[in-house]
């Protein structure tokens, strides 16, 4: 059973259902679908907190959040959002099961196709912080550069005024294109997609080098982890 922490935005939680599900009937058959548990915040609050940066209460929802899934029966865990990676550790230590962390996957396809450098576009929280940086840095050995201030603030913008409202501008994506272009620019030799609504944006040709799409990632991580144990 495979426990999801969603709502962060409910765009990118239907993803993450629709992946999930699509996955399962690929490998078991028409009518197979995935067994799963979601809990789905509300993000209006989770968006209020974390530009107050109240990060402790964050990570008591959280955690409460990983709680409630295990005691329903989640036999793994997936965060459905790359922002609230930063409490991962305090979420795994809160529970026995599993907590499948979504930069992991993505490194792992990044270095099977040869890759060593990459560009990184995500929240704010995500392209700033290190906690997502550190774990491809120090984990799997990636090389990861974000965009300077304005381009990171262009990106952090459309996250928050429009995709997590399921808004999808030709403008917003060609702003994205001319961010990635500027990573390329600086050696990126493919770009990750670090915020799991981003995917509704930027398409693999949006870019001149591969993008990785976290929220695939993962969820077919979580297909193959459920069903393969």
């Amino acid at each position: 059973m495979i426990g999801l922490i969603g709502g962060m935005s409910w765009e990118s939680s239907a993803e993450y259902y629709r992946i999930l599900n699509q996955g399962v009937r690929d490998r078991l058959g028409p009518t197979a679908s995935a067994r799963c548990l979601l809990w789905s915040f509300d993000f209006s609050e989770i968006e209020r907190l974390q530009h107050d940066g109240d990060w402790a209460g964050l990570t008591a929802r959280m955690t409460d959040a990983a709680r409630r899934l295990e005691d329903a029966g989640a036999d793994v865990l997936l965060i459905c959002t790359n922002t609230m990676h930063r409490m991962a550790a305090d979420v795994q230590a809160a529970v026995s099961i599993p907590l499948l962390h979504i930069a992991d996957p993505t490194a792992v396809q990044i270095k099977a196709a040869g890759f060593s450098k990459v560009g990184l576009l995500g929240t704010a929280f995500t392209m700033e912080h290190d906690f997502y940086k550190g774990r491809l840095r120090d984990t799997h050995g990636l090389d990861v550069i974000v965009p300077d201030d304005r381009d990171r603030s262009t990106v952090h913008r459309v996250i928050y005024d429009e995709l997590v409202a399921g808004k999808v501008t030709a403008e917003s994506r060609e702003a994205y294109r001319q961010v990635i272009a500027r990573l390329v620019a600086e050696g990126a030799e493919a770009v990750i997609l670090g915020c799991t609504e981003i995917m509704l944006l930027v398409k693999p040709e949006d870019s001149p080098v591969p993008v990785f799409d976290t929220t695939a990632l993962h969820a077919e991580a979580a297909v193959a982890m459920a069903l393969e144990g």
